[in-house]
């Protein structure tokens, strides 16, 4: 609780870092933020293109491949962002680190609030490509709240841990970078988990971006509400929950030697 308690008296100047961070991110460059939005769109249109128009694959039940791409590749694009920034987090800001006033727990947090407003406007973008194909608004839309809090405890649980590894080990970045490689292959952003065998589907569901990926087209797709499915549920918090315990156990452990190593 005072942890929480120290976030939100420490709010003002945790949106004014990650505004910053999200501005250095794309300072000298003539386009700006719209380097933000190139290569996600680009990937999208290019699975489009390759399924739809090259493999001509089907709708997926009855929605539209193109939608049913969307809705699970756009929280992924946020969660790999937020994880890759995260993992380098206090490298990028050793300056800080070397504060004794500052609180150097909020550094993962600043990377994940700075990529998470271009995935607001993702989840924008998502609410109009749905209407322009008909589809109307409806209060499970409502639901994205939740998956997006979801996804933020879980990419903040793995980013103390990583960022704490990388100030002593530069490698656990392209560990993380190997390992986000297979997570999007492992989870079904452009294939259906139908094709997945019935003895196999368990193991690919303690995959707990699956549960992710799989909440936000339940709530622009298929209408599920997250309580609808329990036992995935309480595995998702537990696992995460898990993670936010081990990264500050070890966040706390590994502090102390910071500046040492910087």
């Amino acid at each position: 609780m005072n942890y929480l308690k120290s976030l939100y008296n420490d709010r003002n100047m945790i949106m004014q870092l990650a505004k910053n961070d999200f501005k250095v991110r794309y300072l000298g460059s003539y386009l700006g933020i719209f380097w933000a939005f190139v290569q996600p769109v680009t990937m999208i249109l290019i699975y489009w293109f390759v399924f739809t128009i090259g493999f001509r694959t089907m709708p997926i039940g009855d929605v539209p491949f193109v939608l049913w791409l969307i809705a699970g590749i756009i929280p992924w694009f946020f969660i790999s962002e937020a994880i890759a920034s995260g993992t380098s987090a206090i490298l990028d800001n050793s300056y800080l680190v070397k504060k004794i006033v500052f609180r150097v727990s909020v550094l993962p947090i600043i990377k994940i609030i700075s990529a998470l407003f271009i995935h607001i406007i993702f989840i924008g973008i998502i609410f109009i490509v749905f209407l322009a194909y008909g589809y109307p608004v409806t209060i499970y839309y409502l639901q994205v709240f939740y998956f997006l809090f979801a996804s933020i405890a879980l990419v903040y649980g793995i980013s103390l841990i990583t960022s704490s590894l990388m100030v002593f080990s530069r490698d656990v970045g392209q560990i993380v970078a190997v390992l986000l490689q297979f997570g999007f292959w492992l989870t079904p952003i452009f294939w259906s988990f139908a094709i997945v065998p019935l003895k196999l589907q368990l193991l690919f569901k303690l995959n707990p971006i699956y549960y992710i990926v799989d909440g936000y087209r339940n709530t622009f797709i298929y209408k599920e509400w997250f309580w609808e499915s329990p036992l995935l549920t309480v595995y998702f918090w537990s696992f995460t929950i898990g993670l936010i315990i081990i990264g500050t156990i070890l966040f706390k452990k590994l502090r102390p030697h910071f500046s040492d190593v910087l």
